[in-house]
């Protein structure tokens, strides 16, 4: 009972932080997994099993509240089941440690490009209107869905932090769309390596049993909290603290992998920490800052002088014969 409730504690947290960043369901899940005893293959395919469950509850969720595109659900989500598969029937048979290191460094880097770029507002600015937004092609989100997904089945973790930190990187969808579409294909992804898994390792499924129901219920009743909050919260903001946050989550990875001094790790992630805080803080003045001027700025009808009733009809023709002369041009 009392590995039930740690669990269901720790898919409760993960999941309302995964929710919320599009990240570090996996990555904590897997890591209370292996502290608990369970080897590499066992604490992925326990996390996996428990995503069926709790990425279903936060698709639905993300659904719920507009923050899910289809289109790049399928883009995504269905090049990351075939990786996902390969990957855990991989697992199941070797070990794919080796990489970590690698992946782990890589991770960290796109992590602080993430931090400064919203946190600075460094770069081509993101796009914050869903209006706004533009189709990723499916050339782009294959690749990264079938590494993300293979990542995901392999390393316990790495689906979120690879293709949310891709796509608002690319910087066509807003990053609460990011996440929410992230989330939902994380279904079919969780599906295929569980599947892969099952194939493997299902004579072991019984010993995993009480991690997989504690993570499976405590995510299933974060997920409609994690999908209100990610709606609610500043874009921009939003792509600091998710920045911030890969670089926390896998410098502990690093620690683990590459054998550096844990202290030294604890001294970096409490930086990123403040870091993070101050860049968050910072983005979320400028934002509030520039939304504040546009509000102030007069519309141009009323800020332009002379503009008297009378001659309002001689304006108003010439501006509906300038708009057709634009349309016309603009089909041409």
């Amino acid at each position: 009972m009392r590995t039930l409730i740690v669990f269901l504690l720790v898919g409760f947290g993960a999941q309302l932080v995964d929710g919320s960043l599009g990240m570090a369901y996996g990555i904590t899940a897997t890591t209370m997994a292996l502290l608990a005893g369970a080897t590499a293959a066992q604490a992925s395919f326990a996390v996996n099993l428990a995503q069926v469950g709790t990425t279903l509850a936060s698709g639905a969720s993300h659904w719920k509240f507009g923050n899910v595109d289809v289109k790049t659900v399928a883009k995504l989500g269905l090049p990351g089941m075939l990786g996902a598969f390969v990957g855990a029937t991989l697992l199941s048979n070797i070990s794919t440690e080796a990489a970590q290191p690698l992946m782990t460094t890589i991770l960290v880097v796109l992590g602080f490009y993430l931090l400064l770029r919203f946190g600075l507002g460094l770069g081509t600015p993101p796009v914050l209107n869903v209006n706004e937004e533009r189709q990723h092609s499916a050339g782009f989100l294959a690749p990264v869905g079938t590494f993300g997904g293979f990542l995901s089945a392999t390393g316990g973790g790495g689906w979120g932090p690879l293709t949310v930190t891709t796509l608002m990187t690319a910087g066509k969808t807003t990053p609460r769309r990011v996440i929410g579409s992230v989330s939902a294909s994380e279904f079919l992804v969780s599906l295929a390596a569980s599947i892969g898994f099952l194939f493997g390792m299902g004579d072991q499924l019984r010993e995993m049993g009480v991690i997989v129901l504690g993570l499976l219920a405590g995510g299933v009743i974060a997920a409609p909290f994690a999908a209100w909050l990610v709606s609610r919260v500043n874009a921009v903001v939003l792509g600091t603290f998710v920045g911030g946050l890969l670089v926390v989550l896998n410098l502990l990875r690093m620690s683990q992998s590459m054998e550096i001094d844990r202290t030294v790790i604890t001294l970096l992630q409490i930086a990123i920490g403040v870091l993070t805080l101050v860049l968050g803080t910072r983005a979320w003045r400028r934002t509030r800052a520039a939304r504040d001027d546009a509000q102030a700025t007069p519309p141009a009808e009323e800020a332009a002088p002379g503009h008297e009733q009378g001659t309002d009809g001689e304006h108003g023709a010439g501006h509906e014969q300038r708009t057709d002369e634009d349309r016309a041009r603009t089909h041409a």
